[in-house]
């Protein structure tokens, strides 16, 4: 039988079925309840905020987010010490009722470790699937809270940000003639690891009894247990928001100072302004001794409050026509004053890279199979650098990426002549004339795809987010659902077929009623099957998010699928 819930999202006792759950309303008391917590922040009411979020924590609702949300990213099949995922309708429902327990006590996490770019290692510590899930249900209350009181120039970690907007920040903040000349560079040394227990028991508004047994529960690494005196573990869900709290404040901090209001004794304005994405914070200013004697040790104080410090071999003071590197960018101004914001070399260099050991390593693969390989790695990067110069670098990258691709060609043919590789691999496509083809099978029909060209890749100017805007006030839901809508249609251009389908279901999912965007992702799926002799033509298409669409393909002899599903497959006509 469905789950019957109450107005403020509880469940009645019956029994439960993962198949059966009405999303739209799942979300609607998730997101009511949140909207809530935004107000009486905003208000001040603090008491109002812990009986909300216990009603929030308690929920069906937001139990069932909670599971829905560990269950489809990317970390879904990765298990915790106990082995367990849960991959199954009959293992979600049974979470939805484990997570009601009282008497929770948390699992040590896993420590793996992967490698860093500086040949270093980076340790990652996983929680188990059960406590993932609690996790995510008490950000669930936490988040709109982080949001209401973040600060405004902060973008790592954040519904509706992106490091577009930060590098936009920078553009804003550095492109003027009488922009600051002067940039601080800081690296956290270790930051989530050395992030002080006791800070976040103090400061974080969320039931500090579950709090500390995250931060105390240790992490088992080769047999062994090791106890947690610092940090929160990189890889726990809720782990990014609570950076994110713990350096929040900073840049009001900077900004309420008097020494940086009034101007200095040349005459001139401090220009201070700061711009954080996660742990990676610049900091402009209209002079070198500024940054070194006055806002430097201003950031490093408050960073010791909180168990943190600054790396004294990474944080740097650089002006800024001699660049710097931020988010993969490199930043610059050139004369007579132009700011060019480029990808760094250290971005193009690990591109190259990864195209040149899939090459090296797919030699007996089809070429239509290694396009499918690299055409996520390329459409990807491009799309991150879009919003910057980037068209040489693009036209430069497509360069040595075709002398790689032409290498590949002439290690499987070594003795055939070259009028003979071109002929087989490359075709002439518009004005191009060396276009790497290939087919793969599709639904078992064959069709041709091609390399990807990064110089065919459209340069868009980004327009930055708003720094007031709140993702979880009512409020500001039109602006973030323009935002979401001018994306999703810039991302759909030249998906003529798929633009349409996601005009006439007015960007939304038929199953769970939530928006379609280009961060959730889309799968097309037919109202009547192929195999039933459905076609492929519009009238018989609907758009749905990829773990929707996994939900629908389900054998009905499992599970009973959900109403709104059952509707998807009767007809959903009035999407056509």
């Amino acid at each position: 039988m469905a789950a019957v819930e109450t107005r403020a999202g509880a469940v009645s006792g019956e029994q439960i079925d993962w198949m059966s759950i009405n999303w739209q309303k799942v979300n609607q008391h998730v997101r009511r309840l949140q909207a809530r917590i935004v107000k009486a922040t905003q208000e001040g009411r603090w008491n109002k905020v812990k009986v909300l979020q216990r009603l929030l924590t308690h929920s069906f609702s937001g139990r069932c987010l909670a599971v829905k949300r560990v269950t489809t990213n990317q970390g879904r099949k990765t298990s915790g010490v106990d082995g367990v995922i849960w991959n199954t309708p009959e293992k979600r429902t049974a979470a939805v009722d484990e997570l009601k327990a009282r008497n929770y006590h948390p699992q040590p996490l896993k420590r793996v470790y992967i490698p860093k770019s500086d040949g270093r290692q980076r340790s990652l510590s996983i929680p188990a699937m059960k406590d993932r899930a609690r996790q995510a249900l008490h950000l669930l209350a936490l988040d709109p809270i982080a949001e209401t009181k973040a600060d405004p120039n902060s973008y790592g970690f954040r519904v509706g940000r992106s490091p577009a907007d930060a590098i936009e920040q920078c553009f804003g903040v550095l492109s003027r003639k009488g922009s600051a000349k002067w940039i601080l560079k800081c690296d956290i040394r270790s930051c989530f690891d050395q992030i002080s227990h006791q800070w976040l028991l103090d400061n974080v508004p969320m039931e500090t009894s579950v709090l500390r047994k995250w931060l105390k529960t240790g992490f088992i690494e080769q047999g062994r247990w090791y106890e947690t005196e610092v940090g929160t573990p990189q890889g726990g869900t809720i782990s990014p928001v609570l950076m994110n709290i713990t350096l929040d404040g900073l840049e009001r901090r900077l900004r309420q100072n008097p020494k940086f209001q009034k101007q200095t004794p040349a005459g001139q304005k401090s220009k201070v302004h700061l711009v954080r994405f996660a742990d990676d914070i610049i900091v402009t200013g209209s002079s070198k001794d500024l940054l070194e004697d006055e806002v430097k040790p201003l950031i490093a104080e408050y960073l010791k409050l909180r168990g943190l410090e600054l790396s004294a071999e990474k944080t740097k003071i650089t002006h800024i026509t001699e660049g710097f590197e931020f988010l993969g960018q490199h930043i610059r101004k050139y004369p007579p004053g132009i700011l060019l914001i480029r990808p760094s070399k250290k971005s193009v260099k690990s591109l190259l890279t990864r195209v040149r050991e899939i090459t090296r390593n797919k030699s007996h693969v089809p070429p239509g199979m290694l396009i499918e390989l690299l055409n996520p790695i390329l459409k990807g990067w491009a799309n991150y650098h879009q919003h910057a110069s980037s068209k040489q670098i693009f036209q430069k990258m497509d360069h040595v990426i075709f002398w790689t691709i032409w290498r590949w060609c002439r290690r499987r043919h070594p003795r055939k002549p070259r009028q003979w590789i071109k002929k087989k691999y490359f075709h002439a496509v518009g004005n191009r004339q060396w276009v790497f083809s290939g087919e793969t099978e599709s639904r078992e029909k064959k069709r041709s795809i091609r390399l990807y060209n990064l110089a065919g890749t459209p340069i868009r100017r980004h327009i930055k987010i708003k720094g007031e805007a709140n993702p979880y006030d009512p409020n500001w839901e039109p602006y973030f659902e323009r935002r979401l809508d001018a994306q999703t249609v810039a991302s759909l251009k030249g998906l003529k077929m798929l633009l349409l389908l996601w005009k006439k279901q007015e960007g939304r999912c038929p199953v769970c009623h939530q928006k379609i965007t280009k961060m959730t992702g889309w799968q097309t799926h037919h109202i009547i099957f192929r195999s039933h002799g459905g076609s492929d033509s519009a009238n018989n298409l609907i758009l749905l998010h990829p773990e929707c669409h996994q939900e629908v393909h389900r054998p009905k002899s499992v599970v009973v699928k959900p109403r709104s599903i059952q509707g998807v497959e009767k007809g959903l006509s009035g999407v056509r």
